[in-house]
């Protein structure tokens, strides 16, 4: 099992893209690993015939653990490896080696013994050995959600792959080229929180979403219960949460920013964009206040890590963002040298990658601050957790029009709260107000943010 990301400790299969008897050429998808940050498509580093699987799909293994045996051809016996070996805790990411797949979905089981499905004699898309179609999780879960057959639909992605768009033409059209599904049809194995109607006609070896979402029918004082099994990234911000509340002591500063010129500013830009320009968000504005600020404050800009304190070169600002149940922070990297223009640009891919399930774990690290926005939610102001094992987090709230005094008159002003939350082992009061002062006074003097 390679190690795809640095927090990365395990894998979960989700599908094998060979079979046993097929030639692997180098840089060949080889498997599809569910890793704690995104669904990655792994490719071979070795060449060969593939002589064995040993890791099957829907399982778990730790990292270094083999999968799969190579025949090299060579008569010099098999390589018992997808990868170069383990890859040490301190390494980056090979991103050369993985790419994201199309969806961050639950992993797929393989059909039930004796239900192989016989592929036509003209498919339309591409199948594997075993009979079960090339599709991305994230193609399986929206087929069921939609009533969407997969056996009917060609596959646009590589290797004739069923994808997402695919998918979600033939809903569009009326499920032209897919039929519904029945209600034994599981095949994309996604666990479904509402209970399923009618579903006899499951095979045994493959339970239905409600039976595994509920073991027990028996009524309580609160009802029926259901139980949901967290997806690997749930389970990840879950286990990280819960270490940076019991780890890092929390304190907290609360600062309300004019932002009166920024809006000013912001409808100038916006009044003089030509067709097809990026418009620079608030959040945007925020970005490389913060960026600007961490430059000046390197302590805001590390990490308290093995009884030391890690300062960074490198201004990397990372922006929380709301996706498929979970919270993702994409990164964007050297933030306090780009121009508002190129963070607004590379913030709005990254929450699209995000979005659309295509957000990889090189995009995901290094991050040494981040950005939690919940304003657009009319949220005035909250406390957000410090994702580890970074200083700080700010968190920033929705903007509001306030009475105010100014110069004995009274006048309307645009306020937004941001709230800075700070583990006191490397950023102590005095030095973080001063952090939390230089972001405030970045965003109430809009030129400092167009250098």
């Amino acid at each position: 099992m390679p190690r795809l990301s640095d927090s990365m400790e395990e894998g979960t299969i989700l599908e094998w893209l060979k079979q046993v008897g097929e030639e692997v050429a180098l840089g060949d998808e080889l498997v599809e690993i569910e890793t704690d940050k995104a669904n990655m498509a792994y490719e071979s580093d070795v060449a060969g015939t593939l002589s064995e699987i040993l890791v099957q799909e829907g399982e778990t293994v730790a990292i270094g653990t083999p999968i799969a045996r190579v025949d090299a051809g060579d008569g010099g016996g098999t390589d018992e490896r997808t990868s170069a070996g383990p890859v040490g805790a301190g390494d980056p990411p090979p991103p050369a080696v993985a790419k994201a797949s199309s969806g961050a979905g639950p992993p797929t089981p393989p059909p039930a013994e004796g239900t192989a499905i016989n592929a036509p004699s003209t498919p339309p898309q591409a199948s594997s050995r075993d009979g079960r179609t090339k599709a991305s999780p994230v193609a399986r879960r929206i087929a069921l959600e939609r009533g969407v057959e997969l056996s009917g639909l060609h596959g646009s992605g590589p290797g004739g792959r069923i994808v997402k768009a695919d998918v979600e033409n033939a809903s569009s059209a009326g499920t032209e080229g897919g039929v519904p599904l029945g209600p034994a049809d599981t095949q994309s194995g996604e666990l479904i929180s509402s209970p399923l109607v009618g579903t006899s006609g499951t095979p045994p070896s493959v339970p239905s979403a409600a039976a595994a979402a509920s073991p027990s029918d028996v009524e309580t004082a609160k009802g029926q219960v259901t139980y949901e099994d967290p997806s690997k990234l749930q389970s990840t911000v879950a286990r990280r949460m819960a270490e940076s509340k019991a780890t890092a002591p929390h304190f907290y500063l609360e600062a309300e920013v004019d932002m009166s010129r920024l809006v000013a500013a912001r409808a100038q830009i916006k009044a003089t964009a030509r067709e097809g320009d990026v418009v620079p968000s608030f959040n945007d504005m925020v970005v490389k206040a913060c960026a600007l600020a961490l430059r000046e404050h390197p302590r805001a800009n590390g990490a308290y890590r093995d009884g030391r304190f890690e300062l960074y070169s490198r201004v990397n600002v990372g922006v929380a963002v709301a996706a498929n149940d979970a919270l993702v922070v994409p990164t964007v990297f050297d933030a306090d040298r780009k121009s508002l223009r190129q963070i607004a640009t590379e913030a709005r891919a990254l929450a699209g990658k995000v979005r659309d399930g295509q957000i990889t774990p090189p995009e995901l690290s290094g991050a040494t601050f981040t950005v939690s926005n919940l304003g657009m939610f009319g949220i005035e102001s909250f406390a957000a957790v410090i994702n580890p094992p970074q200083a700080a987090i700010l968190a920033v709230g929705a903007l509001q029009e306030r009475p105010a005094v100014r110069d004995g008159q009274l006048v309307s002003l645009q306020v937004m709260t941001v709230t800075l939350a700070c583990d006191h082992r490397i950023l102590y009061g005095a030095d973080a107000a001063r952090f939390l002062a230089s972001v405030k006074a970045n965003l109430e003097a809009p030129l400092r943010l167009a250098f």
